[in-house]
């Protein structure tokens, strides 16, 4: 293998022009982003997924009234919206999870989850390996789970330990406490460090992600972030004035909740997780990890079941000539 050697070009050639044509035209096409929500009903998950893109991407599909009857079975109910800014076009599928933990026997209920989750990645598979593919495949494998952890629990239950296992085997899991204002501060403080040690102990393959290739700097950002896991959040699409000050927010009897103050609640951390500083590793990780596991057990399976088929045909065939020998 020749020796690789670093050249300084003489004049200036224009090489150093390919980011800004890679993302041109990256502009054009726009990208995908797929979110799950995962939780009990009551949690605030329209809310919160509302209040982190500052749009209307989901109506609540709980209920608004208690005679009203619980969803039988989980359901997966998926909406699509185009969200633009500063040129940049993100289309967004937000995947919502009704009827999930609602039942009097949860036993299980992560299974339409974890199904639907695979099911993308074997549509996108299929559509991978046709003949005459698409040129850009329609991408709607889901990039992250938010799993949202009831503010009254005291550690995980049994039920969320199995789910979040299950889940972030094949995808890219954020756990958040919801409605954390419903928590003092050292409430909020005691549960965190409570849900970290389970977090350790039954330990769970929570994003982000160790990586050898990150820089100290991106390194360092991941392992800030890890000791936010899970995140205290309150979502708000009510805009509140005080004192002639506006912001995103709710009124209470015992005082007024700024979601974007970092001293009441971690929204702003998470938003900008998700969206200003790992948005695009959410997307690639999820293709060259989760995907990637899928793709290459389902080629290996593909590749055994062939050769088990041919083995079969090779002794039906030796059987039946060793019948026709014995006749002659």
């Amino acid at each position: 293998m020749a020796e690789e050697t670093l050249l300084q070009p003489h004049k200036y050639v224009g090489f150093d022009t390919i980011t800004t044509q890679i993302e041109n035209r990256l502009l054009k096409r726009g990208f995908q982003f797929n979110i799950m929500m995962v939780g009990r009903s009551g949690l605030g998950k329209s809310t919160l997924v509302n209040s982190l893109f500052s749009s209307n991407l989901a109506t609540s599909n709980g209920r608004l009234q208690a005679e009203e009857p619980i969803e039988k079975t989980v359901e997966v109910k998926v909406t699509s919206h185009k969200l633009v800014e500063n040129n940049v076009k993100l289309n967004v599928n937000v995947i919502d999870t009704p009827g999930f933990a609602d039942q009097i026997n949860n036993e299980k209920c992560w299974e339409p989850l974890v199904k639907y989750i695979k099911e993308q990645h074997s549509q996108y598979l299929r559509k991978e390996l046709t003949a005459q593919r698409e040129r850009y495949i329609i991408d709607t494998r889901v990039h992250c789970v938010l799993y949202f952890i009831p503010p009254h629990h005291s550690k995980l239950k049994p039920l969320d330990v199995q789910a979040i296992k299950k889940l972030s085997e094949i995808a890219n899991v954020i756990p958040i406490i919801a409605k954390s204002d419903s928590l003092t501060l050292d409430e909020r403080s005691a549960l965190k460090k409570s849900l970290q040690q389970d977090f350790a102990k039954y330990n769970f393959n929570l994003y982000p992600y160790d990586n050898e290739d990150l820089f100290d700097d991106e390194r360092q950002l991941n392992e800030d972030i890890k000791s936010l896991i899970p995140f205290a959040v309150v979502g708000s699409n009510n805009e509140i004035i005080v004192n002639g000050e506006s912001f995103k927010g709710r009124k209470t009897k015992w005082g007024t909740i700024n979601i974007e103050d970092v001293s009441q609640c971690e929204f702003v951390f998470l938003r900008d997780f998700l969206t200003r500083t790992h948005l695009q590793d959410l997307i690639e990780t999820s293709s060259l990890i989760h995907y990637e596991n899928f793709r290459s057990k389902q080629l290996i399976a593909l590749k055994e079941n062939a050769n088990t088929n041919r083995q079969s045909n090779i002794n039906q065939i030796d059987s039946k000539n060793g019948a026709v020998s014995q006749k002659a």
